[in-house]
C-alpha cells in the first residue's frame, strides 16, 4: 500500500477486485500517501476541504441543468472505527444542503417484510448530491452471516444481489466510494475505554459492544469475504488504515477529491441575456 505523493491515492488504497483479502496483512496504523506527520496532514486536510466544497457546489449546480451524476460514500468498519467521526470531520466541510446522510441500524419490522435492499433505495443520493451511508446495504450481509440470521444459501445470494445493485447505480450515474475503516482490536479497546472515562461520551457506549468483541474473528472473516466478493471496477473497495483518526479523515477527503476532480462537474451556462439583465438592474436604481 506504499505510494508517493504524485500517485493517485485511489491506486494505493484500492483492494484488487476478486483477490482474497487478508486483513491481518494490512497495518492499521499505516499512513500511505500522507504528506507528512499529523500537523502537516491536518493542514492538507483543511485545504482539501476547501476544494471539496467548491467541487460539491459545481456538482449541485450541474444537476440544475440536467446532469444526473452524484456520488455515494459508503462507510463500513467495526464499532469505533470512525464512521461517525468521518461524517463529522470530512462531510462537515461540505454544504449540508447538497448531502444526504443515512445511518442504517437494525431493520424495523416493516423493513424485514421486504428484500434487504428495499430500505436502501429511498436513501440514495439524488442527482447533484453527495450521499453518505454510515453503515450500509452491507449490514444485511455482514450481521446476518456473523449472527446466523438467515440461511447460508440466502446470505450467499446476497453478494450477487449487492453486485447487481451497485452495477445498476454506476450505470445510472452514481460514483461509488466504498471505504472499509480498518482498526485493530487493541485500538477499539482503547476507544471504548475512553468512552467510559468521559461522561460526555457515555451516550455512545453500549455494554453490548464488549460482547461483540468476542466475535472479532468472525467479523474479520466476514468482512474479508465481502471485500473480496463485492469489489468491481465500477465499485471498488478502499481499505483505510483507521487507528490514526487524522490520517483516516485526510485519506477519505483525498479519495472524495480525486473522484470529484475526475467527474469535473461544470457550472451550467446561463440561458439569459447577460447584457440585457445587467442593463435592467442598472436602470432599476
Amino acid at each position: 500500500m506504499a505510494k508517493t505523493r504524485d500517485q493517485d491515492l485511489r491506486e494505493a488504497l484500492r483492494l484488487p477486485p476478486g483477490e482474497p483479502v487478508d486483513l491481518a496483512a494490512y497495518d492499521t496504523r499505516a499512513t500511505p500517501g500522507a504528506p507528512g506527520g499529523k500537523g502537516v496532514t491536518l493542514e492538507d486536510t483543511a485545504r482539501t476541504g476547501e476544494r471539496l466544497a467548491e467541487l460539491q457546489e459545481r456538482l449541485w449546480a450541474a444537476s440544475t441543468a440536467g446532469d444526473r451524476r452524484r456520488l455515494l460514500l459508503v462507510l463500513q468498519g467495526m464499532d469505533t472505527s470512525g464512521k461517525g467521526g468521518t461524517v463529522k470531520h470530512v462531510i462537515g466541510q461540505l454544504n449540508p444542503a447538497g448531502c444526504r446522510i443515512q445511518a442504517f441500524k437494525a431493520p424495523t419490522e416493516e423493513e424485514r417484510r421486504h428484500d434487504f435492499l428495499w430500505r436502501v433505495r429511498p436513501a440514495l443520493p439524488r442527482p447533484g448530491e453527495i450521499g453518505i451511508f454510515d453503515r450500509s446495504h452491507y449490514e444485511d450481509v455482514l450481521i446476518a452471516r456473523v449472527r446466523h440470521l438467515a440461511r447460508p444459501a440466502e446470505i450467499g445470494s446476497r453478494y450477487g444481489l449487492v453486485n447487481d445493485f451497485e452495477r445498476s447505480l454506476a450505470e445510472d450515474g452514481v460514483t461509488l466510494v466504498k471505504c472499509f475503516l480498518h482498526i485493530s482490536r487493541d485500538e477499539q479497546r482503547r476507544r471504548l475505554l475512553r468512552r467510559l472515562e468521559r461522561p460526555d461520551k457515555h451516550w455512545k457506549f453500549d455494554p453490548g459492544d464488549i460482547d461483540e468483541r468476542a466475535l472479532w474473528p468472525a467479523y474479520q472473516e466476514t468482512y474479508q469475504l465481502a471485500l473480496e466478493r463485492c469489489a468491481a471496477p465500477y465499485a471498488p473497495w478502499y481499505l483505510i488504515p483507521a487507528d490514526r483518526k487524522w490520517y483516516r479523515n485526510w485519506a477519505i477527503s483525498r479519495l472524495l477529491l480525486e473522484h470529484l476532480e475526475e467527474l469535473d462537474p461544470r457550472y451550467p451556462k446561463g440561458d439569459f441575456d447577460l447584457a440585457e439583465c445587467r442593463e435592467r438592474l442598472l436602470k432599476d436604481g
